[in-house]
């Protein structure tokens, strides 16, 4: 460990507790179906008073980060300021449930339809691993929006592992999504998806590269990961590295190794095992 990460390491403080932020963010996917929740049958469950216990567990986890952030930054914020924004963040998150609710069903709409093996959307809703993941980082990208640190990545590694879809919580994802199958789907920081794309199993939006200052340290935040237009379609192992763009409703076909942008409507296909095909309406 080199000097630099020593002292900041030294001067951590408290941070936030792993499993009480995973517990209340598990809550707060459930209340996205509270028609699930135990109870809800027989009337018997106070969606209220559970959303009050969310917010009570969320608050004093936020307060923590925010003092984790106030410790990086020294921008001078109070106590009083960081409690403020603590509660601010808490309850901004309660209000996007409505939302987020009819995101996740239009997520799983899109599986029903994308899925032949689907029966019913709420069969994907229940049971899909991509649905879950979309869903999780949909609360990851809120906080991340907020500038809150360190929740939004242990959110986002926490549905890796439950589902091996590694999504960054900095992504910006649209509407209509479906990750089918899902696993290895990588989805880097800066990368943007619009609406009604599909990826199966495999797919990586990465970089190609990475910007180094001139002390060598890397720079952090530039656009880096590619931009999916609408209806685009990324079959298994398609690999798209860099800042380029897929046109919409393009098709990549897998295991394509791909690191330039495409026009929309274009098939991308390999033909061969070091040789791809190109299709475009006017060439490309």
């Amino acid at each position: 460990m080199n000097a630099r990460a020593g002292r900041g390491f030294a001067a951590l403080g408290a941070l936030p507790d792993r499993e009480l932020v995973l517990h209340a963010i598990d809550r707060l996917h459930k209340l996205l179906v509270p028609e699930a929740l135990p109870g809800a049958g027989d009337g018997s469950k106070d969606v209220s008073a559970e959303l009050a216990e969310v917010e009570a567990l969320l608050v004093p986890q936020l307060r923590l980060a925010l003092g984790f952030d106030e410790h990086l930054r020294r921008s001078g914020r109070s106590d009083r300021e960081l409690d403020a924004e603590s509660h601010r963040v808490a309850a901004a998150l309660l209000e996007a449930l409505p939302e987020l609710r009819e995101r996740m069903f239009e997520d799983a709409e899109a599986a029903w339809r994308g899925d032949p093996s689907c029966q019913d959307p709420v069969e994907a809703l229940y049971a899909f691993p991509g649905l879950f993941a979309i869903t999780r980082h949909r609360i990851a990208h809120l906080l991340h929006l907020q500038h809150v640190p360190l929740l939004p990545r242990l959110i986002a590694e926490h549905a890796h592992r439950e589902t091996g879809i590694d999504i960054h919580p900095g992504a910006s994802i649209g509407r209509h999504i479906f990750i089918d199958h899902g696993t290895g789907v990588v989805i880097g920081e800066t990368a943007v998806i619009g609406d009604h794309v599909t990826l199966y199993q495999g797919v990586t939006l990465g970089a190609k590269s990475f910007q180094v200052d001139d002390t060598g340290h890397l720079v952090k935040g530039q656009p880096r990961h590619p931009i999916i237009d609408d209806g685009v379609t990324l079959y298994a192992n398609a690999t798209v590295l860099g800042r380029v763009r897929i046109g919409a409703d393009s098709i990549i076909g897998g295991n394509v190794w791909l690191t330039h942008s495409v026009p929309a409507g274009t098939r991308v296909y390999q033909a061969e095992a070091k040789e791809s095909v190109f299709e475009a309406g006017g060439g490309i």
